[in-house]
């Protein structure tokens, strides 16, 4: 029983980090992101690259996924998002426009495959990070099988939550963020440059993802297309935690992670998918505004 719980909490950690990104740029600034899914890509072809060619220590990897994401989310927000605001179709049609790009540029190692050059870690192909040895060395506290790398997951996880509910509620830039999401034009005139909040917030989601996508690269198969259903279940843990609702997100993730663990384990991962799913349609038909927010959608 430890070792299913152990397992769901893994996988509500790696919801979370997906999710996290998706609560500060759905939540706070109202924009769909598409191509977030892509950015969780990124930051996994970050950590092959920089161990391919550079040799750098996987644990690195994880700074540099967070600031070469970030960079990503920024461009996003200063050269396509900040032009949408207000239209969120054209900004769902736009962001996942982005996404495809984004894969068939990593697909054709960004266009040099047209001129027969070949970048080693890119391409079509599938990719394998290997993890450091202490991390796939198992051990036994009692009778229970600890996995380093699940837990430092778990911990990871944790910090970056920390960080981010501290930027959020106890910093100034958290209460621009927060007085930018609740009225955009009396923010403007109290002096809040807008648009500099939402370009640095933008980033700052962006970022979680490529930390994600560091972790998905230690036990998942790196390929262009290998985020796109995590900015679903993002979606799916953003709503039914709450628009809106930091905590939120880590309760629904949570138990996303442990109900998806458990009829896993019992059944297999096809059924334990679908009744994810199903999970998340009884919460929105009965209550349409998430399990732990009062604010609508």
């Amino acid at each position: 029983m430890a070792d299913v719980i152990f397992i769901g909490l893994s996988l509500s950690s790696i919801l979370l980090l997906v999710a996290l990104g998706l609560a500060i740029t759905y939540g706070t600034m109202g924009v769909i992101n598409m191509a977030h899914g892509e950015l969780v890509m990124i930051g996994a072809y970050v950590t092959v690259l920089c161990q391919t060619h550079f040799g750098l220590h996987f644990l690195l990897c994880i700074p540099v996924a967070f600031v070469v994401t970030g960079a990503f989310g920024y461009a996003i927000e200063r050269f396509v998002v900040r032009r949408l605001y207000g239209r969120l179709l054209d900004t769902l049609l736009a962001t996942w426009a982005l996404a495809i790009i984004i894969q068939q540029a990593i697909r054709l190692e960004f266009g040099a495959a047209f001129a027969g050059l070949h970048i080693d870690g890119l391409g079509p192909g599938l990719q394998n990070v290997p993890v450091p040895s202490f991390f796939r060395e198992t051990f036994l506290v009692g009778d229970f099988v600890v996995q380093p790398y699940r837990s430092f997951i778990i911990v990871l996880t944790i910090g970056l939550f920390i960080l981010t509910w501290w930027l959020i509620f106890h910093t100034s830039f958290g209460m621009q963020l927060r007085a930018v999401s609740r009225n955009r034009g009396i923010a403007s005139c109290c002096g809040i440059d807008d648009k500099k909040i939402n370009a640095w917030t933008f980033a700052y989601g962006s970022a979680l993802a490529g930390a994600a996508g560091v972790m998905l690269a230690g036990f998942k198969t790196v390929s262009p297309s290998m985020g796109t259903p995590f900015v679903i279940d993002g979606f799916l843990v953003v709503v039914m935690g709450g628009v809106g609702s930091l905590f939120g997100t880590l309760g629904s993730a949570v138990i996303l992670g442990e109900v998806q663990g458990w009829v896993a384990s019992l059944l297999n991962d096809v059924l334990a998918r679908a009744i994810v799913f199903g999970v998340i349609i009884v919460v929105i038909i009965l209550r349409p505004q998430g399990l732990f927010s009062r604010r609508g959608r």
